[in-house]
């Protein structure tokens, strides 16, 4: 894969080719670009398969490079020092990330899940989806792409009703009565949704609260879904979900 490595700190570059050369003999790394606008003309000129790309480059960003780009054909793998509000929209566009400093099995599992999706050519819609996230965020409606095999649904939060784990991969429960596998665990989304008001209810479960419609006492307490659909509350749970829906 015809790479381009995108970072301000030329140590960051340095070690990442290093690590890319170790662990990764399938990438090649044709350019390597300290700021935004050396990057933009070497994305041009080269046509890379593959961008590794820092997310805060002083006064610029590498969401600032991409709106740049007319042309995104390539993957993007993030590689950041943490930060919550880029990864956090990052994440909800299903797309890639490593945090510095970078860990070499991440990195390699990274580079393989680039190379499959190499193959079907849905990462310019997800940077399209990430980019209007970024640039015009709708705080009170925010959506969610959530990969399948074949497609990327992308989904409004607020008509999610509830989220099943089904060993590593999770069932999403639309209000529409679609139900949606992807192959990530439960915790992933349990992360990213709590923010938005998501509560864990037990080890297998995440709810929208907006359709709680009561609480039943059998089993030692389970909520009652809008939709119908019965939800387990665990004991250690039980407490907190009853004061988060004042019950």
């Amino acid at each position: 894969m015809r790479t381009i490595l995108v970072d301000d700190e030329r140590a960051n570059l340095e070690n990442l080719e290093v690590l890319l050369a170790n662990y990764c003999p399938i990438v090649k790394i044709v350019a390597k670009a300290n700021h935004v606008d050396s990057a933009a003309e070497l994305i041009e000129l080269h046509r890379p398969d593959l961008l590794f790309l820092d997310i805060q480059m002083g006064k610029s960003s590498g969401f600032d490079l991409l709106n740049r780009l007319s042309d995104k054909s390539f993957e993007v793998i993030f590689v950041t020092a943490y930060d919550q509000y880029g990864i956090q929209a990052i994440k909800f566009a299903a797309l890639d990330y490593l945090l510095k400093p970078v860990n070499s099995e991440e990195l390699m599992e990274a580079v393989r899940k680039a190379q499959n999706r190499l193959k079907n050519k849905v990462q310019s819609e997800q940077l399209s989806f990430l980019l209007q996230q970024i640039t015009k965020p709708d705080a009170n409606n925010p959506k969610i792409a959530l990969p399948q095999q074949n497609e990327i649904r992308y989904v409004e939060v607020k008509d999610v009703v509830r989220c099943e784990a089904d060993n590593t991969y999770t069932f999403f429960n639309l209000a529409n009565g679609d139900r949606i596998l992807v192959s990530k665990p439960l915790k992933e989304y349990s992360d990213l949704l709590k923010p938005q008001g998501f509560l864990r209810t037990h080890q297998s479960h995440l709810i929208n609260p907006a359709y709680v419609k009561s609480w039943l006492k059998e089993d030692g307490g389970m909520l009652l879904m809008k939709n119908g659909d019965k939800v387990a509350v665990s004991k250690p749970n039980r407490e907190s979900v009853k004061a988060a829906l004042g019950k």
